[in-house]
């Protein structure tokens, strides 16, 4: 609602209570003493439903999506979804090359295959990238993003929506808006699961195939987690104690991730396979240190985080490249 809007309601509103104040006072006619009282409780009355109007105004201006305008998708290639109906362009995404994604060869093989044919308008399915914590699951969905957009129009570029996980049950809302663009999108959620009594979920379920509308066909949703079942292990035996048909119950829960067509398992790196990653950060950006000395240090740090993944490869490349005074420009 505009400014102008809430100005002329909250006009309206004084005229109104400003009406009533005489036919009020033509009631209490004779009644003296308490004439003036009388208007200045009305005469208050009206600022007080004036002030109320144009606060009510401005929450459904807050509210509601912007409509009118052209379309803003062409602005940039990604975006951030808001639950109150607004995207935010993303100018520059923070990512990595693609080919600096190591130990993952055959999961970016089939996610790269699976966008490319969903950017072509060719059937694509949902993908749910699962497993070990810093494998590049979300990297590898920005990577193949900007990969598919290479030699492509900008007509015909992918569009990528981030829609945080607290925000799902609005992820309605962001179909309505997104059907009817020339655009095709991946709509990407980063470390999605559920907990508790969550039953936000259900706003997922329909979108990925049980609505009556279901997902829109320019559209495709790309989800990360850590679980392979997306739901706490404690949720779904709760759900099994309290039902009356406890299998139906743990089927309802299961029945989420089976909604995603692709399944990509991210399963913990090797040793050779983490030392390949950090040779490959250390190549692209040109730090310059004896291989026997950064295999060393490389295993040092990763000793000392208790684990071993493409995530520790980054932050030992970032450690060494700033004591050695190296600049990370290359990083897009």
């Amino acid at each position: 609602m505009s400014k102008k809007a809430k100005k002329t309601a909250a006009k309206t509103a004084a005229q109104t209570a400003s009406r009533a104040a005489p036919k009020a006072a033509a009631r209490g006619h004779g009644k003296t003493a308490t004439k003036g009282p009388a208007n200045r409780l009305n005469g208050a009355t009206a600022e007080r439903i004036a002030i109320a109007l144009e606060a009510i105004a401005g929450h459904l201006s807050a509210a509601s999506p912007a409509t009118g305008g052209p379309e803003p998708f062409g602005s940039a290639d990604a975006f951030v979804w808001h639950p109150e109906g607004r995207l935010s362009p993303v100018p520059r995404v923070s990512r990595v090359d693609l080919g600096l994604l190591k130990g993952i060869d055959r999961m970016r093989d089939i996610l790269i295959e699976n966008t490319e044919r969903f950017a072509d308008g060719l059937p694509a399915n949902n993908a749910l990238l699962w497993g070990a914590r810093g494998m590049g699951k979300s990297s590898l969905v920005k990577a193949a993003h900007a990969s598919i957009n290479i030699d492509r129009k900008p007509a015909d570029r992918l569009k990528l929506i981030e829609i945080h996980r607290e925000d799902i049950e609005s992820l309605p809302g962001l179909m309505d808006l997104l059907r009817s663009s020339d655009f095709r999108f991946i709509v990407f959620c980063d470390d999605l699961s559920f907990d508790g009594n969550d039953a936000s979920y259900k706003s997922l379920k329909a979108v990925l195939e049980g609505g009556i509308e279901g997902r829109p066909d320019n559209v495709i949703l790309y989800a990360t987690s850590n679980r392979r079942h997306l739901l706490a292990r404690e949720m779904i035996e709760n759900e099994r104690s309290t039902a009356i048909n406890p299998g139906e119950a743990v089927e309802e829960k299961v029945s989420l991730s089976d909604r995603f067509g692709l399944w990509l398992g991210f399963h913990r790196c090797s040793q050779d396979e983490y030392l390949a990653m950090v040779r490959g950060y250390c190549g692209h950006f040109g730090i310059k240190i004896a291989d026997e000395e950064l295999e060393r240090e490389a295993l040092e740090w990763s000793t000392t985080r208790g684990s071993r993944s493409g995530r520790v490869a980054w932050q030992f490349t970032q450690e060494l490249a700033g004591r050695l005074g190296v600049r990370l420009a290359g990083k897009s």
